[in-house]
């Protein structure tokens, strides 16, 4: 069967710039392009900086610890904060690095400023994998690096963000919309269609691993639904497995419903069920790089809508996460459609019903 293939690398883009070195720290900050900054505002700016509260304590010895609801090891440095957070079951690990903050000014005056770096491990994780030689490599190569996480590709696709090309000129980075016009919709109500994947953002044919080829659909070029988001970030980008649909082959599923549903990952919000009755009581298990599905609309009956990623606290200390929509018309952690905020009893916050860690 066809595996994904192994990315060819990035060619080095003129859009990030390295501003300065302070005071023998480093402090990046990547910018737009300048000339399309004048034409539009940055919608999806990330600065990255080197902030005391996001660096462990290098005197003293690093403690390895166990915890439960989940199951998970923990790295302490010698100053007792956290370095990194391993689930059992689960790829996603959660490390701390320099400060970045990201924002959607266009639509939100939310901030969300984190030292949490997400990043995909090449197996998922077991007790005492901390001994085992693949774990040591990747954790000497990913500790304090700046190269993309998860967090950091989401931002990639917001409203107006810069097109990124690869070493053949396709195009995997920059702006997406949600999908073609619905001829049948309105504003409000369908406007846009569902069913664009990542290969329909490419705009090229995908193989996958259980020997399926989809063709992309030309009026999906640069569209991504909330699925579709997920697997680009995820899959295309991360090299998490991808499944050609929910039912065929092994990995993540092509629908929001399939995710959920699937045995993929770790259930850290098991699904009680669709209905109202089925929202957590408790989210505070949430972890940054998770997850979320909700259920938006009755007419999909037992199904799940929509799915996220959740980021974590803003700077007002709200539950923020990032997804496609239709409303925004693509990636967003605006307000247009409902506030992307998880606590509280809004449009999104009372339509959650579980959460994985891939």
């Amino acid at each position: 069967m066809a595996e994904l293939k192994p990315k060819k690398k990035r060619p080095v883009l003129h859009a990030v710039t390295v501003v300065a070195l302070l005071a023998g720290s480093a402090y990046f900050t990547f910018e737009l392009r300048k000339d399309e900054q004048e034409k539009a505002p940055a919608i999806a700016s990330v600065t990255d900086s080197v902030d005391s509260s996001g660096k462990s304590s290098s005197s003293g010895e690093q403690k390895w610890e166990r915890l439960k609801n989940p199951e998970r090891s923990v790295l302490r440095g010698g100053d007792g904060n956290v370095i990194a957070t391993f689930t059992d079951g689960a790829r996603t690990a959660t490390l701390t690095g320099p400060s970045r903050t990201f924002t959607e000014p266009a639509t939100t005056k939310t901030r969300v400023v984190t030292t949490d770096w997400v990043r995909l491990m090449p197996e998922p994780w077991r007790s005492g994998a901390e001994k085992e030689q693949w774990f040591k490599e990747w954790f000497t190569k990913y500790q304090g690096s700046e190269e993309d996480d998860l967090f950091a590709m989401a931002f990639q696709y917001g409203d107006q963000a810069p097109v990124k090309k690869d070493a053949e000129g396709i195009p995997y980075a920059g702006d997406a919309s949600f999908g073609p016009i619905n001829p049948n919709g309105s504003i409000g109500n369908d406007y846009r269609l569902e069913q664009s994947d990542f290969y329909d953002y490419l705009g090229i044919p995908y193989t996958f691993r259980d020997g399926t080829t989809i063709q992309q659909e030309a009026n999906r070029y640069r569209s991504m639904d909330c699925s579709g988001f997920i697997r680009t970030l995820f899959g295309y980008r991360a090299r998490f497995p991808l499944m050609s649909s929910d039912t065929s082959g092994d990995g993540l599923p092509r629908t929001a419903n399939g995710m959920a549903r699937s045995k993929v990952g770790v259930d850290v919000i098991p699904l009680k069920g669709v209905s109202a009755a089925g929202r957590p009581s408790n989210i505070d298990v949430l972890q940054p790089g998770d997850l979320l599905f909700f259920k938006l609309d009755a007419r999909t009956g037992e199904r799940l809508d929509h799915t996220g990623m959740y980021l974590g606290n803003d700077t007002e200390g709200h539950k923020i996460f990032i997804s496609s929509r239709e409303e925004a018309n693509g990636p967003t952690i605006g307000d247009k459609g409902g506030t992307s905020r998880l606590d509280g009893n809004g449009y999104y916050a009372s339509t959650l019903r579980s959460a994985k860690r891939l």
